[in-house]
């Protein structure tokens, strides 16, 4: 792998952003949620520079962006960091996954993490406009609609099953995002404005596979550590919670996926469609399920 100066170069410019935020703030550890709420706009920064790179054709473009991207990935980092503190400050001690506000910036992190360490191996980094325009929506959600205020826990949620659980799925959701990202770049790489900033359709296929296996060997994990922990909750590893039904659709299809390219040989656009039927089932499953169905999972409500 390359010497890159994009993740030295982007937690300096990091750096320099928490220094003037805690200046602003006059604190070292500033209100988590302004970090958060400064972050989804760095994103989408990045995703707007990527995207100029792509669309005007301008080559610095990939590295400005990627700089911005690391920047926000590293301050998405520092912020967690600075919430787990502040949990214990409020009295609670409590590693900051336990809702849905904690959930959505933990899965922006995930989904910049992957790309990221995914992105120095690569010459062209058009793959960045989707990736972080998608990443500052996840961001958005979590900034101006679900509850960042930190609040104690229920009992069910002071499991470290629970950590497992949270991690693993949501290392899961994050190579699935961007599997998805680059299954719809693979659906438009027939463009011929398109084409020349995309690796062979081979390379793309090979990733999009190989993310997709990645991606389901963490989900499958976090289905098995939300099973142990629901027995621990509620008494029984497996009730057929709308969370946990969908969770095993979203696992079936990418097993399906799994299936068909080693059985059956299925490749290109349909390997590509299947990823992007899988993430929509992953929104669903996160999104869908909370906001439409009721059970036992606690990132149901705003608050």
């Amino acid at each position: 792998m390359r010497f890159a100066k994009e993740p030295v170069l982007g937690l300096i410019l990091s750096g320099i952003l928490y220094l003037l935020l805690a200046l602003k703030e006059k604190t070292f550890l500033p209100d988590n949620s302004l970090i958060f709420s400064l972050i989804t706009f760095i994103y989408l920064f990045a995703g707007v520079v990527y995207l100029i790179h792509w669309i005007f054709k301008w080559e610095k473009g990939g590295f400005f962006g990627s700089v911005i991207a690391w920047a926000g990935f590293i301050a998405n980092f520092y912020a967690f960091i600075v919430r787990w503190i502040q949990t214990h400050q409020a009295g609670f001690g409590y590693i900051p996954l336990s809702n849905l506000y904690e959930s959505l910036v933990f899965f922006g992190l995930c989904v910049a993490g992957f790309y990221l360490f995914w992105e120095l191996r690569l010459q062209r980094r058009v793959f960045g406009s989707l990736v972080f325009i998608l990443n500052s929506l996840i961001m958005a959600f979590a900034t101006f609609v679900a509850d960042s205020a930190i609040k104690p826990l229920i009992p069910a949620l002071k499991s470290n099953w629970l950590i497992a659980h949270v991690i693993t799925c949501f290392l899961g959701y994050g190579a699935f995002a961007v599997a998805f990202a680059v299954a719809i770049f693979y659906l438009l790489s027939n463009n011929q404005t398109l084409k020349q900033y995309l690796p062979e359709k081979n390379v793309l296929e090979s990733f999009i596979y190989r993310t997709m296996l990645f991606g389901f060997f963490w989900l499958s994990l976090g289905i098995i550590t939300g099973a142990i922990w629901a027995d621990q909750a509620w008494g029984s590893y497996w009730s057929w919670d709308p969370k946990e039904t969908w969770s095993f659709i979203t696992w079936l299809i990418y097993a399906g996926g799994i299936h068909a390219k080693i059985i059956r040989g299925w490749s290109g656009k349909k390997i590509a469609w299947l990823n992007v039927i899988g993430f929509i089932s992953v929104l669903f499953t996160y999104f869908g399920v909370n906001f439409l169905l009721s059970g036992l999972h606690s990132y149901g409500s705003l608050n």
